[in-house]
């Protein structure tokens, strides 16, 4: 695997990590995909460092679990302009 993949990964967690980012803005924040983000996050990220996985897996499923309350959130914003 290359250097630059594991760096990129790394660096995503701790952006995750410090701001309990969603796959979303952290895609948005370093200009790739989501799928990008979530495969370096969810694949690569266990084999170059467990620890820093472990942390991000937690954050992406309290994630996970919130979204559909900010999908909600969205929605209002949207039909009532604010």
């Amino acid at each position: 695997m290359r250097t630059d993949i594991e760096a990129r990964a790394c660096e995503i967690a701790g952006y995750i990590i410090e701001n309990h980012a969603t796959v979303r803005s952290a895609a948005r924040r370093f200009g790739i995909s989501k799928s990008t983000v979530h495969k370096d996050l969810s694949e690569r990220l266990e084999h170059i460092n467990r620890s820093l996985y472990l942390q991000v897996k937690e954050i992406l499923t309290v994630n996970k679990a919130e979204r559909h309350i900010r999908g909600g959130m969205a929605t209002r914003r949207k039909y009532r302009g604010g």
